[in-house]
């Protein structure tokens, strides 16, 4: 029988010298991005962090992995992510802390990792996946090659936008909540790319899926220590 396979997310402060006091500010997001993804079962396990500003958790289920990407780059604003995504194995009982684990994942995430900081930043490559399924590694990174590029950089005011659509679920509500008209909180979505976004990460589910969730469901879920 095959073993389970999980996604690790590993990610990084992009420029982290230029804040000030890092340690302070990424762990202030951190423990609220905990909350919320622990509390929305999206992650298995806390973040942790692994080095100055480096930081890494296990996915819940593979499916779980574009919202948590678009999540973590929204939640940790103003801070700029590098994410590297492995998919494969994990060594030993999955318990915190997450930065004790080991494994094929952990080994596939931090391939990932490392390529993001092959090009500059604005070439769009900051995200990247890596698992045993070259095929499946291509399309992904080509999506996210692509969409990084077009949403890499969005201004404070559209995300606050975006922010709020979220929270609402409507645009009239998002605008009444951020005090503008319903046509300026529009044009921000549709300038801040939101609704490719959500029909990406849509279409990122449906690719895992086929690729990867007959594997990750024919074990037994494995339970936490």
């Amino acid at each position: 029988m095959p073993e389970k396979l999980w996604g690790v997310i590993v990610s990084d402060v992009v420029a982290s010298s230029r804040t000030q006091d890092l340690r302070s500010v990424l762990g202030a997001k951190l423990r609220l991005v905990t909350s919320a993804h622990l509390g929305e079962k999206r992650i298995r396990l806390p973040y942790a962090v692994t080095a100055g500003d480096e930081f890494q958790t296990v996915a819940n289920d593979l499916t779980q992995i574009p919202g948590l990407i678009f999540d973590l780059r929204r939640r940790m604003r103003p801070l700029q992510l590098r994410i590297g995504i492995g998919i494969g194995r994990i060594s030993g009982p999955l318990r915190a802390p997450v930065n004790q684990l080991g494994g094929q994942a952990f080994e596939f995430a931090r391939t990932a990792i490392g390529e993001t900081k092959e090009g500059r930043l604005h070439s769009g490559k900051v995200t990247r996946f890596r698992s045993g399924n070259g095929e499946f590694d291509l399309v992904a990174n080509l999506i996210y090659n692509l969409h990084d590029a077009l949403v890499g950089h969005l201004s404070e005011k559209r995300w606050r936008t975006v922010d709020a659509y979220l929270a609402k679920g409507r645009v009239d509500l998002a605008a009444r909540s951020l005090r503008i008209n319903a046509s300026t909180a529009s044009r921000n979505l549709s300038r801040s790319h939101l609704w490719q976004t959500l029909e990406m990460m849509d279409s990122m589910k449906k690719i895992i899926g086929p690729h990867f969730q007959k594997m990750h469901d024919s074990v037994k879920r494995e339970r936490i220590a």
